[in-house]
């Protein structure tokens, strides 16, 4: 297959300003997206963002490019990244746009593409649209321009969605909640779902004003949630990322429950209601527990490489609903076409409800192996397997471990770093045998 010239794992992502995220070459994404997407069956795209300043910019961009294509345009304003999935799929649009940089500060941006099935665009059609950007950008005829609108009932389309994940019975009445939103595309829906389902909702982090998305707050910064769950005596704590695909949550004590620990307890639950479907997937990150907790319970798991997109195909190659990272981002296909931070906290609330019990007494099944990681800096990207030394060492570390843990030697995909990795028993241990590896690799490399 053709190399990709702009798209990466999870569509076009960089620097506002810095070349590709230019309004000029926006525009011409957009001009490209129209001619390879349309047809007179699907004639519309609709286009959502988050809450970064830039978006606004962007989103004109992407309109009069689809528009000049002679394609219509939907726009949802600031709406979850799979609220524009679901959408993409109820309105039978041609595709759908998200405007985000998902987790990542208001000084990037992205653009990312949903098929008209709600699912990430196949790699050929990328290509294809690629190859189209090469092209000189041409307008129809005036009388086959598109038109743009504004879709006011969006938002509420998606709550309603939201809330028939789970049992119309479902009531988180009694159960008081703290929602960090992180200034980003979930600050008002999120809030909507839960409180009307009848949870007592604390909301923070849910003013976004274009600069504050994902600012010391959100799924990758837990710190403050975790405060205000403690000190206002709360049940637990939600957290969304800036654009909403991706949960974390924190327990009554204030602890961290990552989304190795929220698959399990989601998984879990599907496969004692006779609902899993087969297996579960997870990355190379994931917890060496995560497996053997699966393993306990007779459940199938495999692992794919890190990202979301390898996490869907390995699930879809094995027509399996549930799969997921450690960072939160989790995939409940039976739910939805993607990630969805929202509906992967209404399960597991779900599951609280049902049980009875408290989000610290559901973890309890899956026991987090201790585990090392280094970063060890390189001078080039290289892959670490390839040297005999470092393959020497390894096997006997892994020997040492037998099966009761697990290595990881793998080359950042960003940065000129190796990330070793050691999981086991105790802590102590998988700390030597990390410090070990990663000399090997100083001296090696």
């Amino acid at each position: 297959m053709s190399k990709r010239k702009y798209f990466g794992t999870d569509g076009i992502r960089g620097k506002v300003g810095e070349y590709p995220i230019t309004p000029e070459f926006v525009l011409k994404l957009g001009w490209a997206a129209g001619k390879v997407l349309g047809s007179s069956a699907r004639d519309r795209i609709v286009i959502g963002k988050d809450t970064r300043i830039s978006g606004y910019m962007f989103e004109s961009a992407l309109e009069s490019g689809i528009i000049a294509a002679g394609m219509n345009v939907q726009l949802l304003g600031p709406m979850p990244t799979p609220g524009i999935a679901y959408l993409t799929r109820t309105f039978r649009a041609a595709a759908g746009i998200v405007i985000s940089a998902s987790h990542n500060s208001y000084l990037d941006n992205g653009i990312k593409f949903f098929s008209s099935d709600g699912f990430k665009l196949p790699d050929e059609v990328e290509l294809e649209i690629e190859a189209m950007i090469d092209q000189p950008m041409t307008t129809v005829s005036a009388e086959k321009l598109g038109k743009a609108k504004i879709v006011q009932t969006a938002a509420g389309r998606y709550i309603e969605f939201c809330k028939a994940t789970v049992p119309a019975s479902l009531s988180l009445e009694g159960i008081k909640i703290v929602v960090d939103t992180a200034n980003g595309a979930g600050y008002s829906i999120a809030n909507k779902v839960f409180r009307e389902l009848g949870g007592n909702i604390i909301s923070i982090y849910n003013h976004p004003d274009g600069l504050n998305i994902n600012k010391n707050c959100g799924a990758t910064d837990l710190d403050a949630l975790a405060k205000v769950v403690v000190a206002e005596q709360a049940d637990l704590g939600i957290a969304l990322d800036g654009d909403a695909d991706r949960l974390m949550m924190v327990d009554h004590n204030g602890e961290v429950v990552d989304g190795d620990e929220l698959l399990y307890i989601i998984a879990k639950d599907a496969n004692n209601r006779g609902q899993l479907g087969g297996g579960v997937v997870g990355t190379l990150m994931s917890n060496f527990g995560l497996q053997k907790a699966f393993e306990a319970d007779g459940i199938p798991f495999e692992r794919a490489k890190v990202g979301d997109r390898y996490v869907m195909e390995l699930m879809q190659k094995h027509g399996w609903k549930f799969g997921g990272e450690s960072s939160g981002h989790l995939v409940c296909l039976d739910k939805n076409t993607t990630g969805d931070g929202i509906i992967s906290a209404l399960q597991v609330l779900a599951v609280m409800a049902t049980e009875g019990k408290t989000l610290a007494e559901l973890k309890q099944g899956m026991s987090k192996a201790p585990q090392t990681m280094i970063n060890v800096k390189v001078t080039e990207k290289t892959d670490p397997m390839k040297h005999d030394a470092i393959v020497k060492a390894v096997a006997e570390v892994e020997h040492e471990l037998a099966d009761s843990g697990r290595v990881l030697l793998r080359a950042s995909g960003t940065e000129p770093l190796i990330r070793v990795m050691v999981e086991g028993n105790e802590a102590s241990v998988v700390d030597k045998y990390a410090n070990q590896l990663a000399d090997v690799v100083r001296n090696t490399l």
